[in-house]
């Protein structure tokens, strides 16, 4: 009876310490997430709409397919990379999972996963070309961006292919209980790349090669097996975003994901991962992608122009490119 409490309160002492450390690693962005909250809630142009559950779960939903690039996109930063293609890899991923029901009557199971399949095979391709040259990762996926729209676009023709079946629906616009599908599916994929980070060798190996790909080679870890695992990792990340973003749209669309590695981005930086690789935590890309998705909602709600809304997320990403550097100058 005794070793079980010892256990129970080691446990409860543990988590504690965890999550002490969690908020002293994060505490600006919290700050600034619940300051952000706090001005739409009493302001007087969004108060009656930003604080409803109707609006909580419409940003939860919308957030869901960034927080899922964003979840590639810290593993690929830490490497001291950046993936660019994710956008076009959703768009991809969700008309050919449309067509499939659409076009040749799959099974939609069948469907989604031939969807999800062609993020991790762009994704592979893309590890394959950065592990095995000296191309950067940055002109890989800049080329892949303009490759997988190219698909897209032949695919459709340029127009949208329509699924307007309830099953096709419930992936991305249905509810489990009174909770949005894709907040589950995104749950459950932050909890699959806390442990990732956290608990396994490639984790490890992960923030080894992005602080000093020389020193990790030389002791012992395949960095070339690690680049491409990560970059078929942020494969299946957009394969699934795009996947679920079809089934919201009720329809597989070559223009899906314009823009949306940005958003990864700046989710990520927000968050508190380093440009310069080595260093960032899954937790702080959480309340980055809130933050982005709050903004994102309040400057709707606000009716600000969409131009502007462009500068304001501009800004944002610099500021936090710019405190890193700070941080990172300080550091040295």
């Amino acid at each position: 009876m005794s070793t079980h409490v010892t256990q129970g309160n080691s446990f409860l002492i543990n988590t504690k310490k965890k999550i002490v450390f969690f908020i002293k690693s994060n505490i600006g962005i919290i700050i600034a997430f619940i300051l952000l909250c706090a001005f739409l809630a009493i302001n007087p142009s969004t108060r009656e709409s930003f604080a409803t559950q109707k609006n909580i779960f419409n940003v939860l939903r919308q957030i869901s397919s960034n927080l899922l690039l964003a979840c590639g996109m810290t593993m690929v930063i830490i490497l001291g990379g950046i993936d660019l293609s994710v956008g076009s890899i959703i768009a991809l991923s969700g008309v050919i999972a449309a067509g499939g029901v659409a076009r040749y009557n799959l099974p939609i199971i069948i469907a989604i996963l031939l969807g999800i399949t062609i993020g991790v095979l762009v994704g592979m391709f893309n590890g394959l070309v950065i592990s095995k040259t000296t191309i950067p990762a940055f002109i890989t996926t800049l080329a892949t961006l303009n490759i997988i729209k190219g698909f897209a676009y032949v695919y459709t023709g340029g127009s949208p292919v329509r699924v307007v079946t309830k099953e096709w629906q419930f992936l991305g616009a249905g509810y489990i209980g009174p909770v949005p599908t894709p907040v589950i599916i995104l749950v459950i994929v932050l909890i699959m790349t806390g442990i990732i980070m956290n608990k396994t060798k490639l984790g490890r190996h992960i923030y080894a090669v992005g602080g000093n790909p020389e020193a990790a080679r030389f002791s012992g870890i395949k960095v070339a097996r690690v680049k491409f695992l990560v970059h078929a990792y942020s494969g299946l990340m957009a394969g699934i975003a795009g996947v679920i973003l079809a089934s919201r749209m009720y329809s597989g669309q070559p223009t899906a994901g314009d823009g949306a590695e940005m958003d990864a981005i700046a989710a990520v930086v927000v968050g508190g991962t380093s440009m310069a690789g080595g260093s960032g935590r899954i937790g702080g890309t959480i309340i980055g992608g809130l933050i982005i998705g709050v903004l994102n909602n309040g400057l709707n709600l606000l009716n600000v122009n969409s131009f502007w809304q462009y500068v304001v997320k501009g800004a944002v990403i610099l500021l936090a490119v710019f405190i890193d550097f700070l941080k990172n100058k300080k550091n040295a």
